[in-house]
């Protein structure tokens, strides 16, 4: 199943993705300097507000701007349109393509909602060159937790609880030693990874339900009628609340900073996938949570 996104509503909303993702995007630059013909790729550019942070680092390089949401590619195909610099397509993490492999894949927002970590990172380490860098920052142990219990008790209720029958929560936070072997176990070695916590404040319960309703929630919506959906988002939002006034969502991210090992330069880009194939492209959206 494909998960997609109102474009417009998140470009609206997506303020602190983008700010995580210009953070990273700092802390990477801090540690190793970005080549300004470099390729690379961003692996689930939503609209391609970070793809425009990447840009103005790369005057001579080139992006690959991926998403596995139609409406979101389509918003970043008409951001980039006339620069050449950009490609924009539709793709699948788990059955990313490349023609050539890049120097970096940069991530924000997005490997959470991939459940098969060690798949999605072999798949990854064939898309850079040997020595090419992984630079990743998605949801951690521990993300969102209060969201996670509120939307558990909602789903619980009479109202709705006859759709979400047999659910189970397709993300993946994963902590930061579990991701360094699942790395290491692809072929990256120099593997940092690392928790932290990003609270973000909302300024009212409507303006939580409405954040929640376009990023957060959008798998468990995927489930109900359009009618519901305001109501569903609008009583999780009431459940998270109380907690905090006004309302803070308790983020917490996972970083990673990964090379590509040199002792794979024999390994095929792609082909002979070690992992298996079988992907469903539904998973390598931008979140979005």
């Amino acid at each position: 199943m494909t998960l997609e996104w109102d474009a417009t509503e998140y470009e609206a909303l997506s303020g602190p993705q983008t700010g995580w993702g210009a953070n990273l995007l700092g802390l990477f630059l801090e540690r190793q300097l970005l080549r300004g013909d470099g390729a690379v790729i961003d692996a689930g550019c939503g609209t391609g507000r970070v793809t425009e942070l990447l840009l103005r680092h790369l005057p001579d390089g080139s992006v690959l701007a991926v998403d596995a949401s139609e409406a979101m590619v389509e918003a970043a195909g008409r951001r980039f349109a006339g620069d050449p610099r950009v490609r924009v397509e539709r793709q699948d993490l788990l059955r990313l393509e490349v023609g050539e492999p890049v120097d970096l894949i940069f991530s924000t927002a997005t490997l959470h909602w991939i459940k098969d970590h060690e798949r999605l990172f072999d798949r990854l380490a064939r898309a850079l060159k040997p020595g090419g860098r992984l630079v990743a920052q998605c949801g951690g142990k521990g993300n969102i937790a209060r969201v996670t219990s509120a939307t558990d008790e909602v789903m619980r209720e009479k109202r709705f609880r006859d759709y979400f029958e047999g659910w189970e929560d397709p993300k993946e936070y994963a902590d930061a030693e579990t991701t360094r072997v699942r790395l290491e176990a692809a072929g990256f070695e120099q593997v940092e990874t690392w928790l932290h916590e990003e609270p973000t404040l909302f300024g009212s319960v409507e303006e939580l339900a409405r954040f929640l309703k376009t990023v957060v929630l959008v798998q468990h919506l995927l489930l109900l009628p359009e009618a519901e959906h305001e109501p569903f988002a609008a009583a999780v939002a009431a459940k998270v609340a109380p907690v905090e006034d006004p309302p803070v969502m308790d983020y917490v991210r996972l970083n990673i900073l990964a090379t590509r090992s040199r002792a794979d330069e024999m390994l095929p880009a792609f082909g002979n996938d070690r992992a298996g194939e079988g992907g469903v492209l539904r998973d390598n959206t931008e979140e979005r949570a």
